[in-house]
């Protein structure tokens, strides 16, 4: 059998509610169900309200806004590993392995490292730089796109305005 709801449990709900508890957290406290709670809050004049929509969108905005921020700073680090592995390239380096009847190991200096680890390094630090510009995005971004659209317009044009001046001289 139900246990009837008291005006106990409605001070309570109130008071609760106006402490700025969610549903659950009130019927927790009063030992209820989450329904009573919404039947006990439903009976108020006007209606208690659970809503929190406004506090999830700015908690949502919030969040997206965070991770917009260490994208961002994971983009820049990124970026620095691509720098370090580049300059690599042409340094000089030490390679090892092991060999000979004995499979000793042994060491070789070298200038730069041998073509191989050149283009492993080349492809490592191509996919940092690809990987931190789609974390952030280089300056420009669409707009970059009409400058280059404009200037290959203001390009095409020009070139047909020389054409038609060179033939000009053909005929005079």
């Amino acid at each position: 059998m139900r246990k009837p709801i008291t005006d106990q449990d409605r001070d309570q709900v109130r008071r609760l509610h106006a402490e700025g508890k969610s549903r659950n957290a009130i019927a927790r406290a009063i030992g209820r169900s989450g329904s009573t709670v919404s039947k006990i809050a439903g009976e108020f004049d006007p209606p208690l309200s659970f809503e929190r929509g406004p506090e999830v969108v700015a908690a949502t905005d919030a969040r997206r806004i965070d991770l917009a921020a260490r994208r961002a700073q994971f983009a820049e680090r990124l970026h620095e590993s691509a720098e370090r592995l580049h300059e690599q390239l042409f340094a000089p380096c030490v390679v090892g392995a092991f060999g000979g009847k004995d499979n000793l190991w042994s060491e070789q200096p070298l200038d730069r490292p041998q073509f191989a680890d050149q283009r492993q390094i080349l492809a490592a630090v191509s996919t940092a730089v690809d990987k931190s510009l789609k974390l952030a995005p280089a300056e420009g971004g669409q707009g970059a796109e009409d400058v280059r659209s404009m200037l290959g317009t203001l390009g095409e044009v020009l070139a047909d305005a020389f054409a038609d001046d060179e033939g000009a001289d053909d005929g005079g």
